[in-house]
């Protein structure tokens, strides 16, 4: 069993329960205020099915908790209220972005905790958690929105890593240094999209959760769900800010490259114009005729090659005070 964490709690402390088996922990519930919190890892079909046994969860929760890539959403199925979340990581080392799954099965006496990848670690929540008796003492909707709340501000890091990858892309669009960021604003207009698939469902599942009537979200926890609601909402701003500047960046890259190319072909012009005038004269005076009178002056090859100078340097000169070279 991929249990990663596991108790019982009274009054929000933590019941010395290490030795009773997994599958019995729900039976340690005795009091109303009792519940159990259990976490896991990556867990198999048969794994999960041994939990919701457990706890009574029903199996259409549990298949939101198999499935890698559900939608963030909230329903309500039975006793059991079901959150499912996406976390997001931001790799500096790939500058990408890394997307698991969270799902949160809860109810007075239970909470179960299934995660998919290690996107958003929950270790030290727990530990956090357990140092606050008194607030863990208000049961599993306690532990649901200190979740889901770190869920949301995981985002930031990840919004921070890609606004400096923007920067640094619109410093690349308008360089000297012709580089090709093309590529890279395509995969970090990608990595923006995958954020809002994550981040954007969250606002209705989070206005679902401040008007939800359930047991396990008191009048206090609404109140917490709202400061989360508003972190949210930062986040929600700033993805479409990047995502307009990435756009614009996109723009103003498809813009330099025409720039560039007409830059190019004027050069390539410029220079065509120039080299055709010595290859005008060389072929005029290679045909071979007889009678061509500049054959037989003393001074015509220097003559000629000066005249060729002169016409090639008047044009360079043209062309370099027009901007064309």
């Amino acid at each position: 069993m991929t249990i990663v964490g596991r108790g019982v709690y009274r009054n929000g402390k933590r019941m010395d329960l290490d030795h009773v088996p997994f599958d019995e922990l729900a039976d340690q519930c005795l009091l109303a205020d009792d519940f159990s919190w259990i976490g896991l890892y990556d867990p198999t079909q048969g794994e999960l099915d041994t939990a919701g046994e457990a706890f009574g969860i029903h199996p259409l929760a549990l298949e939101d908790a198999k499935s890698p890539h559900e939608r963030p959403k909230v329903e309500v199925i039975g006793d059991t209220l079901t959150i499912v979340l996406r976390s997001a990581r931001y790799l500096d080392e790939t500058e990408s972005v890394e997307f698991g799954q969270i799902t949160l099965m809860c109810s007075t006496q239970h909470i179960l905790v299934v995660r998919l990848g290690d996107a958003v670690p929950l270790t030290n929540l727990r530990r956090d958690l357990e140092a606050e008796p008194e607030r863990l003492a208000d049961g599993p909707g306690v532990v649901a929105h200190r979740i889901v709340d770190t869920v949301v501000e995981a985002y930031l890091p990840v919004l921070t890593g890609i606004s400096d990858d923007i920067l640094e892309v619109e410093d690349q669009v308008f360089s000297d240094q012709r580089e090709k960021p093309t590529e890279r604003i395509y995969k970090l207009k990608r990595e923006v999209l995958e954020m809002f698939k994550a981040a954007g469902p969250l606002v209705d599942v989070l206005g679902t959760l401040r008007r939800l009537d359930h047991p396990v979200l008191s009048d206090e926890l609404h109140h917490y769900l709202d400061d989360t609601n508003d972190d949210l909402r930062r986040v929600m701003d700033q993805l479409v800010g990047d995502r307009e500047l990435l756009t614009a960046a996109l723009e103003a890259n498809l813009t330099q490259v025409s720039i560039r190319q007409n830059e190019d072909m004027r050069k390539m012009s410029a220079w065509a114009a120039i080299i055709a005038v010595p290859t005008a004269i060389a072929g005029i005076y290679g045909m071979n005729f007889d009678n061509m009178p500049e054959l037989s002056a003393r001074f015509g090859y220097p003559i000629v090659l000066g005249i060729i100078a002169g016409i090639c340097l008047f044009l360079w000169y043209q062309f370099k005070r027009s901007g064309w070279i």
